[in-house]
């Protein structure tokens, strides 16, 4: 695999498979993480982040001492995200985009709630260093501002499935991050959705968002 992106993304496919294939249900348990390692041929730090994508997603538990089981997910839409996700058709691009977007744009309401000078220095600083601006490391500074780690743990999976389609990247002129700090420096959060919706091409924003 070209990078443990899509090294954990094999696994979550492979480990679907076994749980169809071995019968599984909600309540048994799945093998260890040395078991799976050996089992799948990869290695354990791959499958650890894998088992950890999945128990964000809510799809499996782990209870100490007793080892990982199958969750009751019933009713449970994230099952159904997750199938949407592995299936990779058109929908699933529109909906893993439009989902990232949507907790992009709750990182940023946090970041305003937290950001101060010296954030907004260090990220000018870094904007007009860079000859490419990366939109990954660009929000990776924002989750840090922001501090929450279950948005930033979502966003990094959605962003790895997204990142997994290998779709051609739209280049953003630097002058749109800018404007968005901008706005995160004056602390208006109407101006930063609208020049967060600007920076991703989006064609709708109202007060509504």
């Amino acid at each position: 695999m070209a990078n443990n992106t899509k090294v954990y993304l094999e696994i979550v496919k492979h480990l679907r498979e076994m749980i169809t294939i071995d019968g599984l249900i909600a309540g048994d348990k799945i093998p260890s993480e040395r078991e799976l390692s050996e089992r799948l041929n990869f290695g354990r730090s791959s499958v650890r982040e894998a088992l950890r994508a999945l128990e964000l997603l809510g799809l499996i538990e782990t209870r100490r001492g007793e080892g990982t089981f199958i969750r009751d997910f019933r009713g449970n839409h994230l099952v159904q995200l997750l199938s949407t996700f592995i299936l990779q058709d058109e929908k699933a691009k529109r909906d893993v985009l439009e989902t990232r977007n949507y907790i992009e744009m709750d990182l940023l309401r946090l970041a305003l709630q937290k950001i101060d000078d010296q954030h907004i220095v260090n990220m000018k600083d870094w904007l007009n260093q860079e000859n490419s601006i990366q939109d990954d490391e660009f929000f990776n500074r924002i989750i840090e501002i922001a501090d929450n780690h279950l948005l930033s743990r979502i966003w990094s999976i959605l962003k790895d499935y997204y990142d997994s389609l290998e779709l051609v990247k739209v280049n953003i002129h630097r002058e749109k991050y800018l404007v968005l700090l901008d706005a995160l420096a004056e602390k208006n959060e109407l101006k930063t959705l609208s020049a967060y919706f600007n920076l991703r091409n989006l064609s709708v924003f109202n007060d509504k968002y």
